[in-house]
């Protein structure tokens, strides 16, 4: 019995044997994998750099008033399209306007007071010390000729020593009240005009400054825009107590709006002022036309971008200041750029790019290359590639370099050139 096990056992191997042989050769078959490939073409490649934006007013001001009082009245509500200079809301301002007043009488008092000063007061002051100086020339010049007259009287002996020394004495007197008189008229002709018409004008100067302050004060009680726009906020109602320092109204210009956004280094690189630029708003049907207007020469720390403004016209003001919404530039246009799906671009976890290539040897080659401006869906190869070189787009991802590969079209059949004869076996 035991041998007779053996031989069945014995028999069964050398049974078994074609089938592992079978295995093995199944085994050694080299894979072939379908793929589905595109031509290197060239084209006219145009970069563009799109980015999130945040839109802002072509102006703003939040107006807030210099004085704290109570609000007396409105005349603009939020909406309202106001122009600059126009008055928006005025202040209670009764006591403002009672100092006003009071500051223009004494200031109308000061232009009369000059007035006097210079065109009364001073002239006549000079013409009575004119007239004191000339007559106390003639009293000089009658006091000497008394003085001589009596000089000779009494060298003759008919006039006493004693009527002779009193002539004198007026004569000296008289000398003196006409230089006293001299002096006195040039100090008001040179010092004493020039210091009253200071002291004078000081006056008024001061008066015209208490006035125009208290003018301005009242002034302050008085709203206006300082823009044209649209009222925006209105925190108030009348009878509210305006704070100085606080805004008490909010004012717009959205005749055009500035799209703020952010953008890498090497990007705004290629942007300048005056490039064209569009604002896409979600929920809009077309772009806003615009244009870049700034274009930040410092990179922003927190982020290490760059900062650029498109502004764009907003007649119909349907682009709301801080709405968020995506600016598009045209920052270059690469004529017979060598372009390739983007999907068959394939990075590597060391940065470095490659594409497979289907050779002609019915196999896919592995070729790194260097890629350059991204378009949608479309990659700018700037070397490693040529044009007309096929490039594997599905089936690409992890297949290794020199495999075989079969070709499919887009329908997923085979291309002609790449299915079996008709007498060839399978």
């Amino acid at each position: 019995m035991a041998k007779i096990a053996q031989v069945v056992l014995y028999s069964s191997v050398l049974a078994l044997l074609p089938a592992f042989s079978g295995c093995s050769k199944e085994a050694e078959k080299e894979p072939n994998v379908t793929v589905q490939v595109t031509q290197v073409e060239k084209a006219t490649l145009e970069h563009t750099v799109t980015a999130e934006a945040i839109l802002y007013p072509l102006a703003q001001s939040a107006i807030t008033p210099k004085i704290t009082a109570p609000v007396k009245a409105f005349y603009v509500k939020r909406g309202s399209r106001v122009r600059k200079g126009e008055l928006l809301a005025v202040l209670e301002n009764q006591d403002l306007a009672a100092a006003a007043q009071d500051t223009k009488g004494s200031y109308e008092q000061a232009q009369a007071a000059y007035a006097i000063s210079t065109e009364a007061d001073l002239p006549q002051e000079i013409q009575k010390a004119e007239l004191d100086a000339k007559a106390a020339h003639q009293a000089l010049d009658a006091q000497q000729k008394i003085y001589e007259s009596r000089q000779e009287l009494f060298q003759q002996g008919a006039l006493p020593r004693k009527e002779l020394d009193q002539s004198r004495v007026d004569f000296i007197q008289a000398r003196n009240q006409s230089e006293i008189a001299q002096k006195h008229l040039e100090a008001l002709q040179a010092i004493g005009k020039q210091n009253a018409l200071k002291s004078a004008a000081g006056q008024l100067a001061s008066a015209k400054g208490k006035y125009m302050g208290a003018e301005a004060e009242l002034g302050y009680s008085e709203i206006r825009s300082p823009i044209n726009g649209v009222i925006a906020d209105r925190p108030l109602y009348p009878g509210e107590m305006a704070a100085a320092g606080s805004p008490l109204l909010t004012v717009m210009d959205i005749s055009e709006v500035i799209a703020r956004a952010h953008v890498p280094q090497q990007e705004a690189a290629l942007l300048k002022i005056g490039d064209a630029g569009r604002i896409i708003a979600p929920g809009e049907e077309t772009a806003a036309e615009g244009k870049i207007t700034v274009v930040s020469p410092a990179l922003d720390p927190n982020s290490t971008t760059v900062e650029i403004w498109v502004q764009a016209k907003n007649p119909d003001q349907h682009l709301k200041p801080g709405s968020s919404v995506q600016v598009s530039v045209l920052a270059q246009t690469i004529p017979d750029a060598l372009i390739i799906p983007a999907g068959s671009l394939l990075t590597a976890a060391d940065g470095t790019t490659s594409v497979m290539v289907a050779g002609p040897d019915g196999r896919a080659h592995q070729k790194g290359v260097k890629a350059g401006v991204r378009q949608g869906d479309k990659v700018q190869i700037v070397e490693g590639v040529q044009a007309g070189d096929r490039v594997v787009t599905t089936g690409a991802y992890g297949l290794p370099d020199n495999t075989k590969i079969t070709i499919q079209d887009q329908k997923g059949e085979k291309a002609a050139s790449e299915k079996p004869s008709a007498g060839a076996k399978p």
